[in-house]
């Protein structure tokens, strides 16, 4: 079996080469952390955190009395968010600028932060063209999670209220996922591949994947891709505590809530951002002279077909993922120098990913050789923008070479032994090759496989 894997891996790997080479010319993101990838990034590796207690101004009820509202956030077991800093400071989103421009009635939340870190993204690697030709080779591939959960909450009080008819003819433009791509491409012209990926948690990573596929067989020679997502509100913290899936024991100390991989967690902390990258050909973005972050080397996909929001415990699905992500890229399981982690901070998950990660790298893994965290420490779980974000991290961790640590991890989980253990703080390192984990409810899995160009 292992024989017919190898020659598998290697006639992939050949069919794989003869593709087009892709790159990372372009980076945006709005986090918690910060609007942008200068705050954002620097916080990060300084060990700073972005999750703070909610407010019942947070939770994004209209038109209800304050009885309401306060009865409402009482209601709520988990009272902990990563949310974005907001205002008109350095790093903070503006939303005069995102949310209230001249198409702000057909802009929800999850667009604006979308076309704020695309715009980013853009400036980044100089790619905003003038050429009809150019704008036709250029697409977009943004997906999101929930969409605008407040939005549709706020629409659906008409009908109680029996005032259907004032129903905003922009009501389900605001709520379609596909219209985070569709903002952008109208805002730069872009009218190459026109996508948007759907799949819970995994959404970022299978955005990024799907645009490289397209500029791989020549659909495009430039993708925006990635995530974005808005979803802190009363429904969906209501909706997933229910799901008993988000951290509760932390309210009175918000910072402390998210803690990938340590003994005391007890679910994730519900996030919101939007993490884009301008994905371009290798011969393209050399012709113009581009900055190059990194190469994208492979892509791996698999479904658990198991559970609705559990992994299998013997983590197939994820290594599946890896493996064929590895396979794809030709290089060797220790070529690669860290791993960010899907780990969202709930006690099942991360054990099952860390023993997934430790059968795909074995004594890479066991020896400590390899640098492993998750960031969601520091950021929480931003559902659809969060493999997006994430692989932004395994993108600046190879360029900056600097590997993020897990905030938090106070108590190791007992599933590491000896050397093979998370970060605990950012350390300065050689990464030439990183891998990021996305895996979403449904049991949809997606690893991306980052390397130096050089490589």
């Amino acid at each position: 079996m292992t024989r017919l894997r190898s020659l598998f891996s290697r006639r992939l790997f050949s069919s794989v080469a003869s593709l087009r080479r892709v790159v990372v010319t372009g980076l945006g993101a709005v986090t918690p952390l910060g609007c942008g990838v200068e705050p954002t990034w620097r916080r990060l590796i300084e060990g700073k955190c972005g999750i703070r207690a909610i407010r019942p101004e947070d939770l994004r009820i209209d038109g209800v009395d304050e009885a309401t509202l306060a009865y409402t956030y009482e209601q709520l077991p988990s009272k902990v968010a990563a949310v974005v800093p907001r205002g008109k400071g350095q790093g903070e989103f503006d939303e005069e600028v995102w949310l209230q421009s001249k198409d702000s009635k057909s802009i929800s939340a999850f667009i604006s932060y979308a076309l704020c870190a695309a715009d980013e993204a853009l400036r980044d690697a100089n790619w905003l063209p003038n050429e009809t030709e150019e704008k036709e080779r250029t697409g977009v591939s943004v997906g999101g999670g929930i969409g605008s959960i407040s939005d549709i909450f706020d629409a659906s009080k008409l009908i109680n209220e029996k005032k259907i008819r004032r129903l905003s003819p922009y009501f389900v433009p605001k709520i379609l996922i596909n219209m985070a791509s569709g903002h952008v491409s109208m805002k730069y012209g872009f009218q190459g591949p026109n996508h948007a990926a759907v799949t819970a948690c995994a959404t970022g990573a299978h955005s990024i994947g799907d645009a490289t596929r397209m500029i791989q067989f020549g659909d495009a020679d430039v993708m925006v891709a990635g995530g974005t997502e808005c979803s802190i509100d009363a429904l969906s913290i209501a909706g997933f505590s229910r799901l008993r899936a988000l951290s509760t024991k932390y309210n009175a100390t918000p910072e402390a809530s998210s803690r990938p991989f340590d003994c005391d967690r007890d679910g994730f902390v519900i996030g919101e951002g939007a993490g884009v990258m301008v994905l371009e050909a290798f011969e393209h973005a050399k012709e113009r002279g581009a900055k190059i972050y990194a190469e994208v080397r492979g892509y791996g996909m698999s479904g658990d077909a198991y559970h609705i929001t559990q992994p299998q415990n013997n983590g197939k699905g994820a290594m599946l993922a890896m493996r064929r992500a590895i396979d794809q890229s030709g290089l060797h399981p220790n070529e690669i120098g860290y791993v960010n982690a899907h780990a969202t901070s709930t006690p099942i998950g991360d054990a099952i990913e860390a023993n997934a990660i430790k059968s795909v790298f074995s004594d890479h893994a066991t020896s400590g050789a390899l640098a492993l965290s998750s960031t969601k420490g520091a950021i929480g779980h931003l559902l659809g923008a969060a493999g997006a974000v994430e692989a932004i991290f395994s993108v600046l961790a190879i360029y900056h070479g600097i590997a993020p640590g897990t905030l938090n991890l106070e108590k190791i989980d007992p599933v590491f032994e000896g050397a093979y253990a998370p970060l605990v703080h950012a350390k300065k390192m050689l990464i030439r090759a990183a891998l990021s984990n996305s895996f979403g409810f449904g049991g949809t899995n997606a690893s991306l496989l980052f390397s130096s160009p050089t490589i």
